[in-house]
């Protein structure tokens, strides 16, 4: 049976789609392409890369929810343009896009609402791929301890999901929030110099 290749689009327009250059492109493209050959990547195929990042725990469920992230037309394989649209968004993208990207990880059934179960199974997923060998170690209950002060902080009017609103306005107020401590942390250093 033949291998079927998957061509990337034009440079130029990926170029265009994303906050990559096109000397970054191709460079980018030259490691996919050595991972991949086929142009794709498979789920078992990104599933054992993701693995080498993480050879401490199991990183399998965790690899699977970040699979779907990337694989946004749901064909069950991610493509170049699929990769560098996603990694463009984490490595570049604004504090919205990467909140709308990571509530996208989240929202696993893709229903337009994070739920305690999905949150939990995300928060074991992560923990998993973490091992067992963490310093401090880890309570058996820490998954959900997660989940519920996750709950706690973003489900505003407490309905028992949390939507993208919900998520983006206590995420941004977060990050204000660290955006000033760090900021008056440096003001306070450099007046105390």
């Amino acid at each position: 049976m033949a291998t079927v290749r998957h061509r990337p689009e034009a440079l130029e327009l990926l170029e265009a789609q994303s906050k990559f250059t096109k000397k970054e492109l191709q460079i980018l493209y030259r490691g996919f392409k050595n991972e991949c050959p086929s142009g794709v990547v498979n789920e078992e195929t990104f599933k054992e890369i993701y693995s080498q990042f993480f050879p401490q725990g199991d990183s399998t469920t965790y690899a699977h929810f970040l699979f779907n992230a990337f694989d946004t037309d749901h064909n069950g394989a991610v493509s170049f343009e699929d990769f560098i649209k996603g990694l463009s968004i984490l490595l570049r993208g604004t504090v919205q896009e990467k909140l709308n990207w990571a509530f996208n990880l989240y929202d696993i059934n893709k229903d337009g609402y994070i739920t305690k179960e999905e949150m939990l199974d995300i928060m074991k997923a992560i923990y998993d791929m973490m091992g067992k060998c963490t310093y401090p170690v880890l309570k058996e209950d820490a998954p959900r301890q997660h989940v519920e002060t996750f709950f706690q902080k973003m489900d505003k009017n407490k309905d028992g999901v949390v939507t993208i609103d919900e998520f983006i306005e206590s995420c941004q107020k977060k990050y204000h929030k660290d955006q000033e401590a760090r900021v008056g942390g440096k003001l306070q250093l450099s007046l105390q110099q």
